[in-house]
């Protein structure tokens, strides 16, 4: 009975080395940022589950929810800077796409940047049909869609489609933040979902 518990209690210990932070580091979704590796927080959401509420702001700092867009379609376009060329790309691509459907689907560019810097890119580049908005006060879209790079307080670089009924139906974490999404892959996705509906 003795060596029964003696094994009984090794193992219990063998099991908490295994759960120790570094062994759960390594279950952490991780992208690379150029060459080096970067560890996000948090979990991507699953497909064909409803997509998780978040709060951001808009240019004036005022709330905007996922639930102001209830009963639309929703492309989400996730990037770390809008102040860098790939992030400036993938906005204008999407702002100048969203004309091609109908009202009943909304556009979000969400970046980490403050709403400031936001409003004069936008008038800058003439970005005027696609939502941007700031992730930069509570940090609770990039915790709850997993894209929160630890240590650096930016977003990985994604696309979501959540359809009219709240459920998300499409995803791409880009594997390296510095390379472009796909984007005739999200488009196809979001033309389908259109004519399901």
């Amino acid at each position: 009975m003795q060596k029964y518990v003696s094994f009984l209690a090794a193992s219990c210990i063998y099991g908490l080395v295994l759960m120790s932070p570094n062994a759960l580091a390594s279950e952490k979704t991780q992208v690379l940022m150029g060459e080096k590796t970067v560890t996000l927080e948090g979990k991507l959401p699953k497909l064909s589950q409803m997509a998780p509420g978040f709060k951001v702001v808009d240019d004036h700092f005022s709330p905007v929810m996922l639930s102001d867009f209830k009963g639309k379609t929703v492309l989400i376009s996730a990037v770390p800077s809008l102040d860098t060329g790939v992030c400036a790309l993938q906005t204008k691509r999407f702002n100048s796409e969203v004309s091609h459907f109908s009202d009943d689907v909304v556009m979000l560019t969400i970046s980490a940047d403050l709403p400031f810097a936001q409003k004069r890119f936008c008038k800058v580049e003439n970005v005027d049909k696609i939502k941007v908005l700031s992730d930069s006060v509570w940090r609770d879209f990039g915790e709850k869609y997993g894209l929160l790079i630890q240590d650096y307080g930016l977003l990985a670089r994604a696309i979501f489609i959540i359809d009219a009924e709240g459920k998300l139906q499409y995803q791409e974490l880009v594997p390296n933040i510095t390379e472009h999404p796909n984007y005739d892959a999200a488009l196809e996705a979001l033309k389908t979902l259109q004519a399901q509906q």
